[in-house]
């Protein structure tokens, strides 16, 4: 595949490609932009929960058909699979009929990049089932237009992300982890986690002498990354939402070498040094039915 985070089986005329969930180990928000948007500083690293998007071309229709298997999620223009399929189609000058169906793994509403993660993986399908022969440089273009989060995917597994999302690096952390990610059973809003940070604090601070470092080198250490863990979200939305400061504090005495908020939220993660301890930590959340939890190792190789 062209980006280590997807894989695909099968070949043209349809493709199936996997989607990796992110977590921010790092997600400082900085200064507002003169655009209306803020300026960010985050470390993503992808994890092994995907979702699944088979892409088939149509010859009984010359139309974008979406499919999903979860039912809450619109299928219509304003999907960010749709609108990814669209701007690939204006953009090559393709008319051509296209079925998408996506089968939803990762929660939405979650900081887990679920959506932007499917809208990067329909422009790379789209660019092999169609034979576009894109540039890495041409689809991250497009992409920038689809969100924040959409540009990291082309770089994963590791990247620190500044900007909008459109400044990305790559990065290598040697080695992996396990993650327990424990969702709480209700989205958050990235547009009401913005509020709720914006009337929480009378400005930004300034990157910490730890992540700045980060910043600096090519290739780090889960030890290095685990000492500068922080997002700036967790502030207010603990204080809002105290479900999500217990599950952090739990996953810590459970043995979690680092435990955070990821994204804008509502999922928290902890990471674990091996799977036996990762897995015993899971079991710790299994008398609380309404939570998500799922355990899931870091994703540190090309993906075929």
């Amino acid at each position: 595949m062209t980006n280590p985070a997807f894989r695909s089986t099968s070949s043209p005329p349809s493709i199936t490609v996997f989607t990796p969930a992110k977590i921010n180990l790092v997600l400082r928000i900085l200064d507002r932009r003169p655009d209306g948007y803020h300026n960010l500083w985050s470390l993503m690293q992808t994890v092994q929960l995907e979702d699944e998007l088979a892409l088939s071309l149509s010859d009984t229709h010359s139309t974008i058909i979406l499919r999903c298997d979860e039912p809450s999620l619109k299928t219509d223009s304003s999907n960010l699979v749709y609108r990814a399929a669209a701007a690939v189609l204006e953009c090559s000058g393709r008319t051509v009929g296209l079925d998408m169906v996506l089968a939803k793994r990762i929660p939405m509403g979650a900081g887990l990049g679920g959506g932007s993660s499917d809208a990067a993986a329909t422009i790379i399908g789209l660019n092999r089932l169609l034979n576009l022969g894109w540039s890495m440089e041409k689809m991250v273009h497009i992409s920038q237009t689809l969100g924040s989060d959409v540009p990291f995917f082309f770089f994963a597994p590791s990247a620190i992300v500044e900007g909008r999302g459109e400044k990305v690096a790559p990065v290598q952390i040697k080695g992996s982890r396990w993650v327990v990610l424990v969702n709480p059973g209700f989205p958050i809003e990235t547009k009401w986690a913005y509020q709720q940070l914006a009337v929480s604090r009378t400005g930004g601070q300034p990157l910490s002498a730890g992540a700045a470092g980060l910043g600096k080198a090519l290739d780090l250490s889960w030890e290095e990354v685990l000492q500068a863990t922080e997002n700036d979200f967790e502030t207010p939305l603990f204080r809002i939402h105290p479900v999500l400061h217990r599950i952090k504090q739990k996953l810590l005495a459970e043995g979690a070498e680092a435990a955070l908020l990821s994204g804008s939220g509502a999922t928290v993660f902890g990471v674990f040094h091996d799977e036996t301890t990762a897995r015993r930590a899971e079991i710790g959340f299994q008398t609380e039915p309404h939570l998500k939890v799922y355990t899931v190792s870091t994703l540190s190789a090309l993906r075929q």
